[in-house]
C-alpha cells in the first residue's frame, strides 16, 4: 500500500439539458473593470434574453466579486478557478463588451470539447468588438475550434438567425466569400521589387526590438522566433526597465528641445497644469514622454533595430506616463531629431522608426514590410496599425471607426499642425500623457493583417479609402468611443460590416497611404509579392487587384 499521498482531481459539474453556460473575460486594471462592469451587464442580459426566446437557458459560470464589485475574470489564476464550474462539454460562450486579457482563459479554451462561441456587441462607447476580436484571433493562433457572433442588441434577425445555427449544430458559417488566396503575379516592376526586397531580407536580416513582449494577454500578437526567423526577422528582447534608466540619462535640455521643435511644428497640447491631475495633460506629463522618445531612438540605434515595440501597458504603466506620444513621433518620417548621447550623430536621419504599438508583433513584421517597400517606391512609409473599433452606415456605406490608443504619425493626419495632444484616460493610463491625435485625412489606403493559422504565417491585404466627413459626424463617431484618440474613417473596399469581423484575425488592422489608387494598387502588388516570397500564405480581401481574379 502506497503511502503517497495522491492527488484528488475534482470532478466537473454535469452540463444541464438545453443550458448555454457564460463567461466574461476582463481586464487585469481594477479601475477599467469597475468602470466598464455596468455595460458588461447589460450586453450579458441582452444576450442572456436572445438565448432564452430560443427555448435554451443560460446560466453564468461565476458571479460578482464582492471584495472588487465586478464579475469579470481579472487574472488567469482567476480564470482557471472560475472553468472548475464549467462543464467540459457544454455549450460555452465567452459575453464581451470591453478590452479583455486572452490568456486569463485560453487554457480553459483549450480544454473545453464542447461548443464554443464568442460574442461581443457592435459598439463603440465599449471596445468589446476589439476585446472578441483579440480573442478570436488567439484562438485561431492555438488551433481552438470556435465561432463568432455580434450584434447591437442581440435582437435582429441577423444575429437571432445566426444563435439559433450555433445552438442547433455548434458552429456559424459566416460569409467569407471576399477572400481570395493571391493567384499566381505577372511579371511586373512590383513583383520584381518585393522579390528582391524579400531576397535582401533574407540575407541581410532584420531585427525588431521588443521591450517586452507579451502586453495585455495578446496571445495572438506573439510571433515565434521559428516562424519569423526563416524569412530573415530576428527579435531583440529588452527591458522596459532598460528603457526607463535610459530615460532617466535623458537631460532636461534635449527633452525642451524636442518639446520647442514640435511646438513650432504647429502641434496643439492641450496643456492644464493646475486642474484634476486624472484629467488633465500637464507639461511634466509630455516631459517625461518626450524623454522616452529620446531615450527609444537611441536604445533602437544601439541594437541597430528596424523596428521597435512597446509593451508599456502593464509595467511601464505604473511608472512613467504613456508611451503613445513616442509611438506616433517614431512612426513618422518628419519628427523631431534626436542625436547620439555623444552628439556627433543624428539617429536614422530623413526616416521613420517603425514602431508596432502594444508590441504587437504581426503589426512589426507588417510595419517592416511596408517601411521597405513604400520606401523603394519613393512612397512616404508612415504606418500604423488601428483598432477594429466599431462603424456604422454613412450616406448608403459602411464606415469604419478605426482608433487606436492615441498614436498615429503625423502624416496621416496632414501634418502636425493638425494633430492634437489630449491626456490619455485615467482608467487605463493611471500616470497620464499625452496622445498623437486628430482626424486622418481623406485618401486611399492599403490595409493589412500578418496572423497564425494552422502553425504558419499568413498575411490578408486590401484597399481602402479614407473619406472625409462633416465635421459634426466626425465628432459623432469620436463621442462613440474614445475621443481623446486619432480616428479614422475608412471604407475598406469590397468588403462589408459582417465579412470583415467574420474573418480578420486579430483586434489591429495595419494602414498605410499612397497618393492615388493606381500607386495604392502598385505598392500593395510589390507588398504581395515580397510576402508571397517570404514564405508567407498570401490572400487578398475585397475588391482588390481584380484584374488577377
Amino acid at each position: 500500500m502506497t503511502t503517497y499521498r495522491m492527488p484528488e482531481i475534482a470532478p466537473r459539474p454535469a452540463a444541464e439539458p438545453k443550458t448555454v453556460y457564460t463567461i466574461a473575460n476582463g481586464d487585469l486594471r481594477l479601475t477599467t473593470n469597475v468602470k466598464t462592469w455596468d455595460m458588461q451587464r447589460q450586453v450579458e442580459g441582452e444576450f442572456a434574453a436572445a438565448v432564452e426566446s430560443l427555448g435554451w437557458s443560460v446560466q453564468r459560470a461565476h458571479g460578482v466579486n464582492p471584495a472588487t464589485g465586478h464579475g469579470f475574470i481579472d487574472s488567469q489564476r482567476r480564470g482557471m478557478e472560475v472553468f472548475k464550474n464549467v462543464p467540459t462539454d457544454a455549450p460555452l460562450v465567452v459575453v464581451e463588451a470591453v478590452w479583455q486579457y486572452s490568456h486569463h482563459v485560453l487554457h480553459g479554451l483549450r480544454s473545453h470539447t464542447g461548443p464554443i462561441l464568442l460574442v461581443a456587441n457592435f459598439a463603440g462607447d465599449f471596445p468589446g468588438l476589439v476585446g472578441m476580436l483579440n480573442l478570436h484571433g488567439s484562438m485561431v493562433k492555438a488551433g481552438i475550434p470556435h465561432a463568432t457572433l455580434w450584434s447591437k442588441d442581440f435582437t435582429d434577425e441577423w444575429a437571432r438567425t445566426k444563435l439559433a445555427e450555433w445552438l442547433e449544430t455548434g458552429a456559424i458559417v459566416h460569409d467569407t466569400s471576399h477572400v481570395r488566396d493571391l493567384p499566381a503575379l505577372p511579371d511586373s516592376e512590383e513583383k520584381a521589387l518585393g522579390e528582391a526586397l524579400a531576397a535582401q531580407l533574407k540575407a541581410d536580416k532584420a531585427i525588431i526590438a521588443v521591450f517586452d513582449e507579451y502586453c495585455m494577454g495578446m496571445y495572438n500578437a506573439l510571433i515565434d522566433d521559428e516562424l519569423m526567423n526563416p524569412a530573415g526577422i530576428y527579435k531583440e528582447r529588452l527591458s522596459q526597465s532598460a528603457l526607463v534608466a535610459e530615460m532617466n540619462k535623458v537631460t532636461d535640455e534635449e527633452a525642451n528641445a524636442v518639446r520647442a521643435w514640435l511646438d513650432e511644428a504647429g502641434m496643439t497640447f492641450h496643456i492644464d497644469n493646475d486642474g484634476d491631475w486624472k484629467e488633465n495633460l500637464t507639461d511634466e506629463q509630455v516631459h517625461s514622454q518626450l524623454k522616452m522618445y529620446v531615450a527609444a531612438v537611441r536604445m533602437a540605434d544601439d541594437f541597430g533595430a528596424d523596428v521597435v515595440g512597446i509593451q508599456y501597458q502593464q509595467g511601464l504603466k505604473d511608472m512613467v506616463p504613456a508611451s503613445d506620444l513616442v509611438e506616433g513621433l517614431l512612426n513618422n518620417v518628419e519628427r523631431p531629431p534626436v542625436t547620439s548621447r555623444d552628439g556627433s550623430r543624428v539617429l536614422y536621419e530623413g526616416a521613420p522608426v517603425p514602431c508596432a504599438n502594444e508590441v504587437d508583433q504581426g503589426v512589426a513584421i507588417d510595419a517592416l514590410v511596408t517601411n521597405r517597400v513604400w520606401t523603394a517606391m519613393g512612397l512616404d512609409p508612415a504606418t500604423t496599425l488601428h483598432d477594429v473599433r466599431w462603424g456604422d452606415d454613412w450616406e448608403g456605406q459602411f464606415v469604419w471607426v478605426l482608433e487606436i490608443s492615441g498614436s498615429v504619425p503625423a502624416s496621416h493626419l496632414g501634418g502636425y499642425d493638425k494633430a492634437h495632444a489630449y491626456r490619455q484616460s485615467y482608467y487605463f493610463f493611471p500616470l497620464g500623457g499625452a496622445t498623437l491625435s486628430g482626424v486622418s485625412k481623406p485618401g486611399e489606403i492599403v490595409w493589412s493583417r500578418v496572423f497564425i493559422m494552422d502553425g504558419v504565417l499568413h498575411v490578408d491585404l486590401g484597399r481602402g479609402t479614407c473619406i472625409e466627413m462633416p465635421e459634426a459626424e466626425v465628432q459623432r463617431r469620436l463621442d462613440s468611443t474614445n475621443k481623446e484618440w486619432p480616428i479614422m474613417n475608412a471604407v475598406l473596399h469590397g468588403v462589408d460590416r459582417d465579412q470583415l469581423m467574420a474573418r480578420h484575425k486579430a483586434n489591429h488592422l495595419n494602414v498605410a497611404y499612397a497618393p492615388d489608387a493606381a500607386t495604392a494598387d502598385a505598392a500593395l502588388t510589390a507588398k504581395a509579392a515580397m510576402f508571397a516570397a517570404m514564405g508567407y500564405q498570401v490572400h487578398l480581401a475585397g475588391e482588390v487587384l481584380t484584374d488577377l481574379a
